[in-house]
């Protein structure tokens, strides 16, 4: 016994090997836990769907009610920029008209053009000579004819130039017109000042209109959608006291809750779109048909597939937001009675 003692104390002490055990076992673990943080948040995720689809008629009343509220801001956004589009078309007939003097041929009248062309604050201009100018006048004069016992041609050359805010900023329309009379070839500048100025302030009244208007209505989505959620959440009442007693946090309690708001604002903002896109194609024949009579193209515009996708952003963060709200003090006030 003493002899197999000594022989131990002999032997040498074989240290281990260091290996990346640890690590590897630190990456798994790593890579487990993101993988239970996807998974708990896919169960969610279809769970809270598969309650949506379980109670179809009261799901389908919440979602008609909540597009219909989003279809309403929608829709006058839809309708502002089509107003919007329709002012750039009536921009385009509305030149500030320059009158050169009569002893400016159409040649200086080209040069002059060129050179107010250069301004930052002018969009396109258009030369109309003295030729050109008589032959529109006896076109639409009615008295050609008599126009042709003239010896010269009594009309100037006009310069006609469109500013590039014409409906933005009055008061830099207004500076372009002061600082192109000043001009010593121009002898007279027209453009009516108080229709440009009618026109902007009623775009600006829309634009504003829809921005509180949007306000008001997401304001009611987060209510609707924080009443639902409220009545959703008394109705699983029992099932989130025994939660909480075992020691689930309020994060993973709140889940099931905050998708269930998502899939609602989802499905809201996707029937708001065609909500929004019917009503534009049971008025794009009629519209384009009086744009027709009145000689003019205007063609409906719909929403685009980057403001479709932010429809539908908005309405599930919507949706998510009025669902957090109410389970953010809900959940605290809740215990067992």
């Amino acid at each position: 016994m003493h002899h197999n003692k000594h022989i131990q104390k002999m032997q040498p002490r074989i240290k281990p090997k260091p290996s990346n055990l640890q690590n590897t076992k630190y990456r798994t673990s790593i890579g487990d836990r993101f993988q239970n943080y996807l998974g708990l948040h896919a169960h969610a995720l279809f769970s809270s769907l598969g309650r949506l689809l379980k109670t179809p008629f009261t799901s389908m009343i919440t979602i008609i009610v909540l597009a219909i509220t989003i279809s309403l801001a929608t829709g006058f956004y839809v309708l502002l920029i089509n107003v919007e589009q329709f002012s750039d078309k009536l921009e385009s007939s509305h030149y500030i008209s320059l009158f050169l003097k009569h002893d400016i041929n159409d040649a200086d009248g080209l040069k002059l053009a060129e050179q107010i062309q250069k301004s930052a604050a002018v969009k396109t201009v258009k030369l109309v000579t003295k030729t050109t100018a008589l032959e529109e006048f006896k076109h639409f004069s009615g008295i050609g004819e008599s126009l042709n016992i003239l010896d010269k041609n009594p009309l100037p050359t006009v310069i006609q130039v469109l500013p590039t805010n014409i409906f933005e900023d009055s008061v830099e329309v207004q500076q372009l017109i002061d600082a192109l009379g000043r001009l010593d070839e121009v002898e007279l500048v027209q453009m009516d000042m108080r229709w440009v100025q009618r026109l902007q302030s009623i775009v600006d009244l829309a634009k504003r209109g829809v921005f509180l208007l949007s306000i008001v209505l997401s304001l009611a989505v987060l209510f609707i959608m924080g009443n639902t959620i409220r009545l959703e959440l008394e109705n699983r009442r029992d099932e989130v006291l025994i939660a909480k007693l075992v020691g689930a946090t309020y994060a993973f309690i709140q889940r099931p809750f905050l998708y269930t708001g998502f899939w609602f604002g989802g499905f809201a903002g996707l029937s708001a779109w065609i909500i929004v896109s019917l009503i534009l194609l049971g008025l794009q024949e009629p519209i384009e048909h009086l744009s027709l009579l009145y000689d003019g193209k205007f063609t409906v515009l719909f929403l685009s597939v980057s403001e479709s996708l932010i429809l539908l952003f908005v309405a599930s963060i919507l949706g998510v937001t009025g669902a957090w709200i109410v389970l953010h003090y809900q959940l605290r006030q809740m215990t067992l009675e």
